[in-house]
């Protein structure tokens, strides 16, 4: 009987040097999860590039009092995505600051894990903007959100 084949890692086209900065900081390429809220939000990136950058987060820990995912829990999924595209967008030397995100919520999600991608939507030398769709297991989109980052230099 042949041994199971382990879980792909995740797809993470981050330069040396950022992982190298978060290294120091303790935070594990594999589990980048955009600092102490993402780690309490259990927020697991799957595939990060300047393009794209898609991750999970269980609902479980992050619902509010009537059972539901808490609007601000993917509010701050949505940032933390936006943010990384941003950032490595930005390159070396330079680092990303969210200054505007605006959510919709169109259905509640109570139970799994939800997904979000954050795709870029412009890319400039002093802002980026990402619009960020939230799934559920099933696929279905329950928030929307659009996460503009200014870029400064370190």
């Amino acid at each position: 009987m042949s041994e199971p084949k382990p879980e792909p890692g995740p797809t993470l086209n981050v330069p040396q040097d950022v992982i190298d900065h978060f290294a120091k900081l303790g935070v594990e390429p594999a589990t980048f999860s955009g600092g102490e809220l993402g780690e309490r939000l259990g927020i697991r990136i799957v595939e990060a590039s300047p393009e794209r950058v898609v991750g999970t987060m269980p609902v479980e820990g992050a619902r509010q009092p009537y059972g539901l995912l808490h609007g601000g829990a993917s509010a701050a999924l949505a940032e933390t995505l936006g943010s990384i595209g941003a950032m490595l967008h930005a390159g070396p030397g330079r680092y990303a600051v969210g200054v505007d995100l605006n959510a919709t919520h169109h259905r509640s999600a109570t139970s799994g894990l939800v997904t979000g991608v954050a795709t870029a939507v412009f890319r400039g030398r002093t802002a980026a903007t990402y619009e960020v769709a939230i799934t559920d297991d099933q696929g279905r989109r329950i928030t929307s959100c659009r996460l503009t980052c200014m870029l400064r230099d370190t």
